[in-house]
């Protein structure tokens, strides 16, 4: 049912209940404190009104005449250790009744003098069979009353016999409990039975009308804070929760923005200190890697459908070739002998290029794909002495000079790093004229492994120098096939070196010329 509602209603009612729940609890404890303070009270009062009441059941008639009352079995005497005799109970006494024995109004002489004692409280003396003791004026039952109100009865049980057996010396056997009104109508009681020396049980019991309404005054008041918190605490949290959650509608807005196609948008000013600052801040960390892979797909899609174009020109002029020397042998090369020599050499001459063109592109296309090197120690010094001494005898008019002071080894693929020096010293052969001399350098530079081709040819502008590896790339605008390449030598350099960690580059040479460098991680010098 709550994953229906909406994320600011849940934290509500969230708070609604914990409030409730909060308050419900001091509620309750205050209540069950206050009632037993209360409840306390009233038996302090019980006891305090007993003494005088209990001498006043022992000897009424000594009570009455208005004498000292001296109760047996009480704690009357002074501490051990004293000579003095033991203190009597003082009891005040009520108007003296008339010969006769009957108290004034109808009541009897205890009951008046119970009430000077004990006043508003019910007063009775129980025999020890259970029976109510009777005096001069009938019943000795004192109903417990308030100024302008009834007089009530307790609803007492049938006896309260067992008081006296568990009475020890100078200890009174005593009973706290609370009941109703006899009736069933009027307040509750709070009653103290005690033993009597005599065996008889003396009964008081205290309405607890006042205690009601204290607490019932209480409850009320506890309802009325309890409600106003609650609506506090909702309102405040509302108020909280919109604020809190302001972010969230900021991030909404943005993301509604992104999906409409506009990727620059980003959540204003989140707050990093909050969770939900934290949530917009990698949101939009998040937004700007979709935008970097979206331009990154959109350049690789431009970058695919170029190298497509390329691809396809390039191999055009091959099989037009091809297909021209298939026309001119069926156009009747073949009663020729010198023009079936040049058909066939022109085919051979045009495959050859279209393998070294398929080639160069299945490279690429492995590099891309971020295939497996098998990865050794590679000595570059060895390994370009080898490249020098083949591209001498590919090219013979184009010498080739080799420098290193000392071996470089680094972590590579020898025959990848192969395809990289053969490449430069080919880029050479093909874009410089014969005569044209060339310099390969090895040498460490902290920890990068550099291999130089220095030339001193035509050379490049800083604006070729800085598209030189693309794909296809040619110098020559015309795109002449009588000098170059396919224009993929450099970018397979390029791709050999990104996966070796590694990096290309080139300049133009100070004194006339291009410099081409490659750079790798060296291994340490103590590890060669």
């Amino acid at each position: 049912m709550t994953s229906r509602l909406s994320l600011r209603a849940r934290l509500l009612l969230a708070v609604a209940a914990v409030v409730v729940v909060a308050f419900a609890l001091a509620d309750f404890f205050v209540y069950r404190e206050l009632a037993t303070y209360l409840d306390n009270q009233v038996d302090a009062t019980l006891e305090v009104s007993h003494h005088a009441v209990e001498a006043t059941a022992l000897n009424p008639l000594a009570a009455a005449q208005g004498g000292s009352v001296f109760v047996p079995g009480r704690d009357n005497a002074q501490p051990s250790g004293g000579d003095e005799a033991p203190a009597p109970v003082q009891v005040r006494t009520a108007p003296a009744a008339p010969p006769g024995g009957e108290a004034p109004e109808g009541r009897s002489a205890f009951c008046a003098l119970g009430r000077e004692s004990a006043p508003g409280l019910f007063i009775e003396v129980l025999n020890p069979n259970g029976t109510v003791v009777t005096g001069p004026a009938g019943r000795e039952i004192c109903p417990a009353f308030q100024p302008g109100s009834a007089s009530y009865t307790p609803a007492l049980p049938a006896g309260f016999a067992g008081l006296a057996a568990a009475g020890r010396p100078r200890t009174e056997p005593q009973a706290y409990l609370t009941v109703g009104a006899a009736g069933g109508s009027g307040p509750s009681f709070r009653v103290r039975a005690s033993a009597l020396p005599n065996g008889q049980v003396l009964v008081l019991a205290a309405p607890l009308s006042s205690v009601s309404s204290t607490l019932s005054q209480l409850v009320g008041v506890e309802v009325v804070v309890t409600g106003a918190a609650v609506v506090a605490a909702v309102v405040l949290g509302g108020w909280m929760v919109r604020v809190g959650l302001r972010p969230l509608r900021d991030v909404e807005r943005t993301a509604e923005a992104i999906s409409g196609g506009d990727l620059v948008h980003r959540v204003p000013n989140p707050n990093p200190r909050t969770e939900v600052g934290h949530m917009a801040t990698a949101f939009n960390v998040m937004v700007s890697r979709v935008e970097e892979l979206v331009e990154d797909l959109r350049s690789s899609e431009a970058r695919l459908r170029r190298f497509v174009g390329d691809a396809s020109h390039e191999l055009r002029t091959p099989l037009a070739a091809v297909s021209a020397y298939a026309q001119l042998f069926e156009r009747g090369a073949a009663s020729h002998p010198e023009d079936v020599e040049r058909a066939m050499a022109g085919v051979r001459t045009e495959s050859a290029r279209m393998a070294r063109l398929v080639e160069d592109l299945l490279t690429l296309a492995r590099l891309d794909e971020h295939a497996e090197l098998a990865l050794e120690p590679v000595e570059l010094v060895d390994l370009v002495t080898e490249a020098t001494g083949t591209a001498r005898l590919v090219g013979p008019a184009w010498p080739v000079g080799f420098v290193a002071r000392e071996a470089v080894e680094v972590m590579g693929d020898r025959g990848a790093l192969r395809q990289v020096v053969d490449n430069l010293l080919a880029n050479v052969r093909a874009h410089t004229p014969p005569g044209t001399r060339a310099t390969v350098t090895v040498e460490r530079r902290g920890s990068q492994a550099m291999i130089e081709v220095a030339d001193n040819g035509p050379g490049i502008t800083a604006e070729q120098a800085a598209v030189v590896f693309e794909r296809f790339f040619r110098a020559d605008p015309s795109r002449s096939r009588q000098t170059g390449g396919a224009g993929l030598g450099l970018s397979i350099v390029a791709s050999i070196m990104q996966a070796h960690q590694g990096r290309a580059e080139a300049e133009p040479a100070p004194g006339g010329g291009a410099v081409f460098r490659v750079w790798l991680p060296a291994l340490p010098p103590e590890e060669t």
